[in-house]
């Protein structure tokens, strides 16, 4: 069946596994955050299939266009625990992950757990903070773990970091390191909303007439729920050609002339469970190239480096992913 006639909504094809609840789920959290935000559909959709698909999202924007205020609404319809994180430059460390302290009752040493043990941490400006306290987030973006004075502690799961940025351009920021981002499945970059969408967000504004935006939010999926729906992505179907596609896409990153460096496997497996994902959330199953194609660029975009010439010609990460997409041939 083409990708086509897949779009076609007089075509009509059963599930193997049922996505009805996953259905449901989706369009709740979709009129929930509705109910504030203002247009920035695509970014709305790639946070729930970011959450479906159990990655991390890095948030990009220039101040004022609603990152943490999406995030934060976004955390406000799970019912989950959820921690807030301000990154400064003088943040350690140990305001991060916890820190070991003398009880005065033991005359021990007691773990006292820092704001990332939560089930959704919202970083805010994540690269205000320096290298040492970027560092601390590796292992507990990974692995699901802290480890402190030689001793484990776990993330009770669901566990989704959310982390909005300024863009690198803007003073008194840091580059984040590579090792890092790649623990991001995506990274998306929020733009100004339209005129339209502008004159609507302000008729929203003054129909409130102050009240909080997140006192018309309320929670739509349970901790049990979103982890069972986790599960259920894993089970969408790719068929073998579309995972030769996946990699095709990703081995050409590493010996573009247009990049210095390319993406990691890593980056294959996360193009690969977003577009479970995503097909999920398009009422599917199983993956279709277009699913691929949407998520390319949120997953790949900030995991390659262009080249100091092409950076300078003005040629971006986004353009070189299109410029790959175009050269592999799309299965059928």
């Amino acid at each position: 069946m083409s990708e086509e006639n897949l779009s076609d909504p007089e075509i009509n094809f059963s599930n193997r596994i049922p996505l009805d609840e996953l259905h449901q789920a989706v369009e709740s959290l979709k009129a929930q955050l509705g109910k504030v935000i203002i247009g920035q559909e695509n970014f709305i959709e790639l946070l729930i299939t970011g959450l479906l698909a159990n990655g991390h999202v890095l948030i990009e924007g220039v101040p004022g266009v609603a990152k943490t205020v999406t995030a934060k609404l976004f955390a406000r319809t799970l019912e989950t625990d959820f921690s807030r994180i301000q990154f400064t430059p003088d943040l350690m460390p140990s305001d991060v992950l916890g820190t070991s302290v003398l009880s005065s009752k033991t005359s021990d040493f007691e773990f006292k757990p820092g704001p990332i043990f939560s089930n959704i941490v919202l970083i805010d400006e994540i690269n205000r903070a320096p290298a040492k306290t970027q560092a601390a987030l590796f292992e507990v973006m990974e692995e699901r773990q802290v480890t402190i004075d030689g001793k484990k502690y776990m993330m009770k799961p669901p566990f989704m970091v959310l982390a909005t940025q300024n863009p690198i351009e803007q003073e008194g920021t840091y580059a984040l390191p590579e090792a890092q981002l790649d623990r991001f499945l995506f990274k998306i970059k929020v733009d100004y909303p339209t005129p339209e969408e502008e004159v609507e967000i302000l008729r929203s504004h003054h129909a409130r007439k102050g009240v909080i935006p997140e006192k018309g939010i309320t929670p739509v999926i349970t901790p049990e729920k979103l982890l069972a729906l986790q599960l259920q992505i894993q089970e969408v179907l790719v068929e073998e050609k579309l995972l030769n596609y996946i990699a095709q896409l990703v081995v050409k990153t590493r010996n573009h002339p247009h990049l210095y460096l390319g993406a990691s496997p890593r980056a294959t497996i996360a193009v690969m469970n977003a577009s479970k994902a995503m097909a999920a959330i398009q009422g599917r199953d199983f993956v279709i190239p277009e699913d691929i194609k949407k998520v390319l660029i949120p997953v790949l975009a900030h995991r390659i480096i262009l080249s100091p010439e092409k950076e300078m010609e003005g040629i971006t990460q986004e353009n070189v992913i299109d410029i790959i997409t175009n050269t592999v041939e799309i299965p059928r």
